[in-house]
């Protein structure tokens, strides 16, 4: 009885203050309205996202014709995690990797349009008569784009593969970095009205710290730990995993002081690099379309009629700044880091929004009490109908291009593309190799120190208090020795060399004065790794015993440095730079070998692979490349030992055997695609009957003679000759007034008609 009525009185309280029923009728309500306008905005052939967009508003208590959700509260916990999903999705399609190979044109071009646009908020909020720490609040919000919105538009439209999308990827990447700095100073100012220059600087940081931790220990142990568990790892398992290491990493992201939706992206990032992305990024499709969905609704329940009639000049007023300032910053500054026109300008042309960071730095001024309360709705309006506008602004970009290179005068269309290709072209062999060399040599120091704090930290604040507790004498004692033990590999690989023998000889023939470089390098790592252990011994004990037992440790490690200890660290850093580039090497089969000189490599099968529906005793891989195929993987099924009969189909993931050679000759052949945007959607493709005249290019010829197929890429379905249907046959001859009924695209085929 008492067990009941306990059990009683727990549903009752966790029924008023989380109402379930309440938030499954909610999430109903959005998504059937979601589907109703998604259907009407496809048969429109208009972007999904400004559906959903059209169904938050109709969700909204502004729209009294229509029931409105319960709590709102509901939909933003639902959209929250739609964020996280997206940026994680997002992750997934950018690596570490791609974005340091992309990071100096990111970088360059997220600081310009950040500066930029700040400077034009700042004015702009002055002229419409905002405070001055208003206007400069107003001016963060202006200049952060919107991932979420971007990613989504070039879902819609096809263009995630183009290669302006991954530098607006990165570019977009880069200014949520830039948020989170931004966030800081902007605190900094409204609190104290002055920038903390220590609390900024510690922010940065923390922030490059937990980001290198981060991605050192996730890389060093996913691609192990999966690859370890593989023959367990179905689409539901792997759906799981993923999930769950998604948002661990964004409640632990959060535990660090960032955001959920940071967490998530490095989370997707680490993964990106593992040979599971592409089924990792399939599973988890349809968990990303089902929240994104919610978040776009989320932001259409933002709008409110009243706010945009009373507002409508200032919210116009900073639509146009938005959308004309993101084109001019975004296209320059793509142009100062050596980007093609074109390039640039389809990549400033995608940034014409602002979104999710715009509502956070708004609610921050509003927590903070310096924000205007209608500064919120404005900004608010502003992402709505920038949002809008963004799907279009996409398309007009190739327009645009065609437009301003017609009309660019001579002398300075020469200009731009002689320094774009100065950007691009490369230096000689003797500078690569210093910037090779320099470029391991930093890395090296920068995550070898890293990992060094990080131990450092979790010593003094976890194992001190742990064995001072359980040996109050000698707990600091053993809290050295055991650190020291741990610290020693690492502080051992900050002080090796990062140069190769090899490269020390090709330098020193190009230049006598090669090691003047070198031996600063050295000094300057030597330096560190004795003054991070200086630190540790000092915050045990004291300044004067860490200063002198550190410099005696220190000169007591490098002097009993063995090779064998060299052998482990070089092993350490062999399976990271494998985990690391995992898919690549699947990929390229360098590390996968069999025999001496022959390796196992997996390529993904191009949609413009010449040999694309060839069978394999057809396809010339063996008497042209020199190849065996020894697998093919299609979706979820495996054929092992392939027969010459089995035939090749974009996607397949074919298992090829053979040496570097052939299979680097290989590789651009197979996994051919066109990056380029295709004139042609799917709705052109369509079944047709044409009526052939006389002079029709068909007449007189067969189906071989005309070599239909080839020439106008299309499917011969039947030939209507009277009320007779003829199957397609090599011996038919077209005649006048045949009817050929073809699959194809309808621009291409209507020439057949004559």
């Amino acid at each position: 009885m008492i067990l009941n009525l306990i059990l009683a009185n727990a549903a009752a309280a966790a029924t008023e203050t989380f109402n379930v029923e309440g938030l499954i009728s909610d999430l109903a309500f959005i998504l059937i309205l979601g589907a109703i306008t998604t259907l009407l905005f496809k048969w429109l052939k208009q972007p999904v996202v400004l559906g959903y967009i059209v169904a938050g508003f109709l969700a909204s208590p502004h729209f009294e014709y229509l029931p409105s959700v319960t709590t709102e509260d509901n939909i933003e916990f639902w959209a929250q995690i739609g964020i996280v999903v997206l940026l994680f999705s997002l992750g997934l399609e950018f690596s570490f990797k791609k974005l340091v190979n992309a990071g100096g044109s990111a970088v360059v071009t997220a600081l310009f349009i950040v500066c930029g646009m700040m400077g034009a908020g700042f004015a702009v909020g002055h002229v419409l008569g905002f405070s001055h720490i208003n206007s400069l609040f107003l001016g963060g919000m202006l200049s952060m784009s919107s991932t979420t919105i971007i990613i989504k538009a070039f879902t819609d439209l096809n263009l995630r593969h183009r290669k302006f999308a991954s530098l607006v990827f990165a570019v977009l990447i880069v200014e949520d970095l830039f948020a989170v700095l931004m966030m800081v100073i902007l605190s900094s100012i409204a609190i104290n009205n002055s920038v903390a220059g220590g609390e900024m600087l510690f922010s940065i940081s923390k922030l490059a710290f937990f980001l290198i931790i981060w991605f050192l220990v996730g890389v060093f142990v996913l691609p192990s730990l999966l690859n370890s568990q593989r023959r367990f790892l179905n689409s539901e398992t792997l759906l799981i995993i993923s999930m769950g290491l998604c948002l661990g990493m964004a409640v632990f992201s959060v535990a660090c002081g960032f955001s959920l939706a940071l967490g998530a992206f490095v989370m997707g990032s680490i993964l990106a690099g593992t040979s599971f992305a592409e089924r990792i990024e399939k599973v988890t499709l349809p968990v990303k379309d089902l929240f994104g969905s919610v978040f776009f609704i989320s932001v259409g329940m933002m709008v409110n009629p009243d706010i945009i009639v009373e507002y409508w000049a200032p919210i116009l007023v900073l639509s146009v700044v938005v959308i004309v300032g993101m084109i001019f910053f975004g296209t320059t500054g793509m142009l100062l880091t050596g980007q093609s026109l074109r390039v640039a300008i389809e990549s400033g042309f995608s940034l014409t929004q602002i979104g999710e960071f715009a509502f956070i730095i708004a609610s921050l001024g509003m927590s903070l009490g310096v924000l205007d309360a209608q500064i919120y709705p404005i900004v608010v309006a502003v992402s709505v109908i920038t949002t809008f506008t963004t799907p279009y602004f996409i398309r007009m970009a190739d327009p645009a291009c065609d437009f301003i290179e017609a009309h660019l005068p001579k002398r300075l269309h020469f200009l731009i593309d002689r320094y774009t290709k100065e950007a691009t072209t490369s230096a000689s062999a003797t500078r690569q190799l210093w910037s090779s060399l320099f470029k391991r040599y930093l890395w090296r120091v920068v995550l070898y120190s890293i990992v060094l704090i990080a131990l450092s930290l979790i010593s003094l604040n976890y194992l001190r208090p742990m064995f001072v507790g359980l040996f109050p004498s000698w707990g600091r004692f053993f809290t050295t020795i055991v650190s020291l033990v741990i610290m020693a590999p690492f502080l051992l690989a900050l002080t090796y060399p990062a140069s190769k023998k090899t490269e020390r000889e090709r330098l020193k023939a190009a230049n006598a004065h090669y090691d003047v470089p070198l031996i600063i390098m050295t000094i300057v790592r030597l330096l560190i790794a004795m003054l991070i252990l200086i630190y540790f011994l000092s915050s045990m004990y004291s300044m004067v015993v860490g200063c002198i037992i550190g410099v005696i440790l220190f000169f007591t490690l490098a002097l009993s440095f063995s090779k064998s200890a060299h052998r482990r660290m070089v092993r350490i850093e062999s399976r990271f730079m494998d985990n690391l580039n995992e898919r690549e090497l699947r990929r390229s089969g360098a590390k996968n070998r069999l025999v001496p000189n022959m390796h196992l490599a997996y390529m993904t099968v191009g949609y413009q692979c010449p040999f694309v529906g060839e069978q394999l005793k057809n396809s010339g891989l063996r008497s042209r490349f020199g190849v065996s195929v020894s697998s093919i993987q299609r979706g979820g099924t495996m054929i092992m030992v392939p027969g010459a009969e089995e035939r090749i189909f974009p996607g397949d993931v074919l298992g090829v055997i053979g040496t570097d050679e052939e299979i680097q000759k290989l590789l651009p052949v197979v996994e051919a695609n066109d990056d380029e945007q295709s004139e042609t959607t799917a709705t052109d493709v369509k079944l047709t009957g044409i009526l052939l005249k006389p002079s029709s290019p068909l007449i007189g010829k067969t189906i071989v003679s005309s070599n239909f197929r080839n020439n106008w890429e299309a499917l011969l379905v039947a030939v209507q000759r009277g009320s007779e249907y003829l199957q397609p046959d090599a011996s038919i001859v077209f005649t006048p007034g045949d009817t050929v009924w073809v699959v194809g695209d309808l621009n291409r085929i209507a020439a057949i008609e004559g």
